[in-house]
């Protein structure tokens, strides 16, 4: 595909991929970016293609020698078409305050049930796998997730309240370098003890980088491995280029999203919505052809049964995968 011709528009992208051959020949290139196909199976490259089918057969495996594009990938076991797929990655990609399930629902034509197990293995794709660590000056802050527990029902109210009652996520921002705009990486908290919190900023913070936070106790200590410039919350908040401003503003986003398009997320889903917000914030300076570009790619070596999104697997609990 000529990267003149791809198209730069949602209105571009539903016109240039209603077309079958051209959303299968897309993401063939993007299942098989060298081009070569091979078996996911066993890796042979010896494989016939059934163009009636639209499918290949592998000589060497001795069971389940067909596979489609769709093996070994986030879309696996799906018989929703590829120009619905792209259209879902197209709007999830580019929407600064989410999409929900129903809304994909009505726009693409499939269930709200489909939609939202679309739109989980989606942020799947989203997901960052990068073990480059975080360096220069970089800002850790925490914040909490959930509604208030006066407004839960009764069968899901705790004995605790205010902030104990939601879920703690952390968050780590390496600030703007040069022509490199600032990046972030979210966790899912059980606690905010040091013992999380800073295991959180040794793995993804390089050791000797200028680390600025709040005056949480949890950071007391953190001063042995990293430049630790602490700005207390109660006083001001700033002091010159002490501050956690950048994550406060990301947290405006993240919570905007949550609040007025998901309405409530369950603690144990938590971290794909992390992963999807992360991730538009992250590619924010990148057009939208290239988001959803970069989100599709990452569709290779994942996949996300209903049975283990709903917990009916790995002896019924949630796991996060």
């Amino acid at each position: 595909m000529k990267e003149e011709t791809f198209p730069q528009t949602l209105h571009e992208a539903i016109k240039y991929f209603a077309k079958d051959d051209r959303a299968f020949e897309y993401m063939k290139n993007v299942r098989w970016p060298d081009g070569k196909v091979s078996c996911p199976r066993c890796g042979c490259a010896n494989v016939s293609f059934i163009s009636t089918r639209k499918l290949w057969t592998c000589p060497e495996c001795k069971t389940k020698k067909q596979f489609t594009i769709r093996v070994g990938t986030v879309l696996e076991d799906s018989a929703i078409p590829f120009e619905k797929w792209i259209c879902a990655f197209w709007l999830i990609a580019n929407a600064k305050n989410g999409i929900s399930s129903y809304e994909i629902g009505r726009s693409i034509g499939v269930t709200q049930r489909t939609g939202w197990f679309m739109l989980q293995r989606i942020r799947l794709a989203m997901q960052n796998g990068s073990i480059v660590k975080m360096k220069g000056q970089v800002e850790s802050d925490e914040t909490f997730i959930g509604g208030r527990n006066k407004f839960k029902h009764l069968g899901k109210k705790k004995d605790i309240s205010g902030w104990q009652s939601k879920t703690p996520v952390q968050g780590l921002l390496e600030r703007t370098t040069g022509s490199k705009a600032s990046r972030v990486k979210l966790t899912v908290l059980k606690t905010t003890r040091n013992h999380e919190v800073q295991g959180n900023v040794r793995e993804y913070v390089l050791k000797g980088s200028e680390l600025h936070t709040d005056a949480l106790r949890s950071y007391i200590g953190m001063n042995r491995d990293y430049v630790h410039q602490v700005i207390d919350h109660a006083i001001c908040y700033a002091k010159g280029h002490v501050h956690t401003n950048g994550l406060e503003n990301f947290w405006c986003l993240l919570k905007r999203t949550i609040k007025g398009t998901y309405v409530n997320v369950e603690p144990f889903h938590l971290f794909r919505y992390l992963d999807e917000q992360a991730f538009r914030f992250n590619e924010r300076e990148h057009t939208d052809a290239q988001r959803f570009a970069k989100a599709i790619k990452g569709i290779l070596g994942k996949r996300l049964t209903f049975a283990k999104l709903t917990g009916k697997e790995e002896g019924g609990e949630l796991v996060p995968c």
